[in-house]
C-alpha cells in the first residue's frame, strides 16, 4: 500500500484528499507546511509525496528542490492554476507531474499511480544489460554506474527501461507522455523534457553532451550510447 505524504495549507482541500486518498487504497500522512512536511519525510517511510505550491512558511518550488536533493523520492505538484511560469518552475524545480486545482480523488489517485508505476513498459530480451559504465538490471529494477548504485525515482526508471529497451530507436516526446507518464498525447510534453533532463544528471558525466540519451531534435529523444 503506497505511503504519500500530502503537503497542502488549506485544511479542507487538504482533508478532502486525504479522505479521498484512503479511500483509493493509500495510506497518507499530511501536512500544513513545507517544513512539517520535510520533517515528515526525515521521519517516516514516503513513496511519493504531492505538494502545494503555494505554501505558508516556505513556497513549493524551494521545498520541492530540498526534496530532490536529499530523497529519491518522486513529487507530484498542485498548482492553483494551469499557469505556464508555475508549470515551467514546478518542472525545474524537480516535479515528476502536476496537477491543476480543483482535483478530483480518483484523478489524482490515477496520476499518483502512473507515476509510482515500476515495471517496464515493453518486453526485454534480457534480464541485465550493459552499456559501457551503465548496467541496467530490467529484472531487479535497478541501475549502477560504474559500480555504484544510482538513485532514481520509479518514473525516471521507467523512462530509463523504456529507452533502454529499443536502442537507437528516436521515440516522440508525445508517445513518452503516453506510455511512461500515462497521460493523453495531447497534455504537456515539458514532462518529458524535465524528466530527461533530470535522468541525465544521475547517468551522464556531462549531461549538456550526453552520451546515453540523445535529442532527436524535431522528433523526441533515443538512448545510445554513443
Amino acid at each position: 500500500m503506497p505511503k504519500i505524504l500530502l503537503i497542502e495549507d488549506d485544511q479542507s482541500l487538504r482533508d478532502g484528499l486525504q479522505l479521498a486518498l484512503e479511500h483509493q487504497g493509500h495510506r497518507v500522512h499530511a501536512a500544513a507546511s513545507g517544513h512539517a512536511g520535510l520533517t515528515a519525510l526525515r521521519t517516516t517511510r514516503t513513496d511519493l509525496v504531492v505538494l502545494d505550491l503555494m505554501l505558508p512558511d516556505t513556497d513549493g518550488f524551494e521545498i520541492c528542490r530540498r526534496i530532490r536533493a536529499s530523497w529519491p523520492v518522486p513529487v507530484i505538484m498542485l498548482t492553483a492554476r494551469g499557469d505556464d511560469s508555475d508549470i515551467v518552475r514546478g518542472l525545474d524545480a524537480g516535479a515528476d507531474d502536476y496537477v491543476v486545482k480543483p482535483v478530483r480523488g480518483r484523478v489524482l489517485d490515477a496520476r499518483i499511480r502512473a507515476v509510482l508505476r515500476g515495471q517496464d513498459p515493453s518486453p526485454a530480451t534480457t534480464a541485465t544489460e550493459i552499456y559501457e559504465e551503465l548496467t541496467v538490471d530490467r529484472s531487479g529494477l535497478s541501475v549502477t554506474k560504474n559500480g555504484h548504485p544510482v538513485a532514481l525515482t520509479p518514473l525516471e526508471l521507467r523512462l530509463l527501461l523504456h529507452l533502454s529497451a529499443d536502442p537507437g530507436h528516436v521515440f516522440a516526446r508525445q508517445e513518452l507522455l503516453e506510455t511512461v507518464w500515462g497521460h493523453d498525447p495531447s497534455a504537456d510534453v515539458r514532462l518529458v523534457d524535465s524528466g530527461i533532463a533530470r535522468l541525465r544528471t544521475k547517468i551522464e558525466d556531462d549531461p549538456a553532451s550526453a552520451r546515453y540519451i540523445q535529442t532527436a531534435r524535431g522528433f523526441g529523444y533515443r538512448f545510445g550510447p554513443l
